[in-house]
């Protein structure tokens, strides 16, 4: 007989979440509904999606007007976008109807290993990277989780893998009961998230749960002078910052526990951020039985995701980094605090109102020069140029063009604007792939 057989599930959410889920129910024998509170005619789609393979749906004021009765459900599964205390949810467990997390029920329905990855800034580069190199090295590996596919859909599909790379929300990390990683990484804790938490404890507690149900025989790989407690885990920690840790970096090259593994010469990804997410990854591959040498190797074939500290080209031992990904200060000044090389840095765009007198402290020492566009120019201008010289360009090749002639050789040229696209793009996928045809026309 079937796991679930005879029981009936509801599952909340029609994204991918829920559609997975409900295939997972499904094929251990469960009955499923899935309910979607969201206007029918803007989840559609995804309603359609259900339709074609049968699953009945509630949507819409029929999912607001729905009342749950006491054995109407045996179980409820809930999309990682969904909060337990809102009332749809609600609805359920007060009719007493356990409650648990998409991620939770694919993780008790599968034995496949996993690495877990969480933290608030770096996660899909980080599960991206486990994922290439454990591929390059033999292992098959798929990046997953709160990154692209679901836990749900992988084990749903019936496809085996030695190792997944699991980004994990904080939203999932809520409703966890058995969750757990033989490797579980804490990249870094930052102001995030704060529409859906009280304060920052609140939303710090949540994703510290990574750690709730680890043994003695598991790894906890932690950012050097994070605060979080890492359970019974053995605890190793990385840094590219000048922190003591197991695994560093340092002027260029990769170390762990004081022996060098190689250099980051063939790497593509930019920015000490980033060398420390390659740290982390290395080390949770190697928990995995990856050689370090093996795993450096492997990430200088991965080729980082456009527009996120992206490097386009090299020329006259000068970089140009696209980073149009960086759409408000604090991604502006991640990507200056990132950076080894001196920066002429190419920034603004709409006005949003935002204040970039802090930025200030951020540009001293690091930046050359500024080279302003979009809206906000003028008002960027008036902030810094008592600071660092800075020039006002007309377009994206005009920026290029200057920022190139302001530069001098070791420098890095980076597109990095600090705010949105809308004054001059469709968005800044746009606006990076202007960037990168400047600067491929330079000469």
């Amino acid at each position: 007989m079937s796991r679930f057989s005879g029981q009936h599930f509801a599952i909340l959410g029609a994204g991918r979440s829920g559609l997975g889920a409900a295939r997972l129910a499904r094929q251990h024998g469960a009955d499923v509904t899935v309910v979607d509170e969201g206007d029918s005619t803007k989840i559609q789609s995804a309603l359609d999606r259900l339709h074609a393979e049968n699953f009945r749906t509630i949507s819409g004021q029929s999912a607001r007007d729905l009342v749950v009765k006491p054995r109407d459900f045996q179980r409820v599964i809930i999309s990682p976008g969904l909060d337990a205390g809102w009332p749809l949810p609600k609805k359920f467990t007060d009719a007493g109807v356990p409650l648990e997390g998409e991620m939770e029920f694919a993780f008790n329905l599968t034995d496949m290993a996993m690495v877990g990855i969480t933290g608030t800034n770096g996660k899909s580069t980080c599960t991206e990277l486990i994922a290439h190199i454990f591929e390059a090295c033999g292992k098959r590996s798929i990046p997953c989780g709160n990154h692209g596919i679901s836990l749900s859909e992988v084990v749903a599909s019936g496809v085996h893998y030695d190792v997944l790379a699991l980004e994990i929300s904080s939203f999932q990390l809520e409703t966890i009961q058995n969750f757990r990683a033989k490797a579980s990484l804490w990249l870094n804790f930052a102001p995030d998230h704060l529409d859906r938490y009280p304060g920052m404890p609140e939303y710090f507690a949540a994703k510290a749960r990574i750690f709730d149900n680890v043994t003695a025989e598991d790894v906890a790989i932690v950012r050097a002078g994070e605060s979080v407690s890492s359970g019974k885990a053995k605890r190793l920690t990385f840094s590219a910052y000048g922190a003591e840790a197991n695994a560093v970096y340092s002027k260029g090259e990769f170390f762990v526990d004081g022996q060098r593994i190689g250099d980051a010469s063939a790497i593509r990804l930019r920015g000490r951020h980033n060398m420390e997410n390659i740290l982390a990854a290395m080390m949770a591959c190697h928990v995995h039985g990856v050689p370090f040498a093996e795993a450096l190797a492997a990430v200088a074939s991965y080729v980082p995701p456009a527009h996120r500290c992206e490097l386009v080209r090299e020329l006259n031992d000068r970089e140009y980094i696209n980073d149009s990904k960086a759409t408000n200060l604090h991604a502006l000044e991640a990507c200056i605090g990132a950076m080894d090389r001196p920066i002429v840095l190419i920034a603004g765009g709409k006005q949003k109102g935002l204040d970039y007198t802090p930025l200030r402290a951020s540009l001293k020492g690091q930046v050359r020069a500024m080279v302003l566009i979009g809206e906000i120019r003028q008002s960027l201008n008036d902030i810094f140029a008592d600071l660092v010289p800075c020039r006002l360009a007309s377009d994206m090749a005009d920026a290029v063009k200057v920022a190139t002639e302001l530069s001098e050789p070791g420098d890095s040229i980076i597109l990095s604007p600090g705010t949105s696209s809308f004054d001059m793009y469709s968005g800044y996928g746009q606006r990076g792939d202007a960037f990168r045809r400047a600067s491929n026309e330079q000469v």
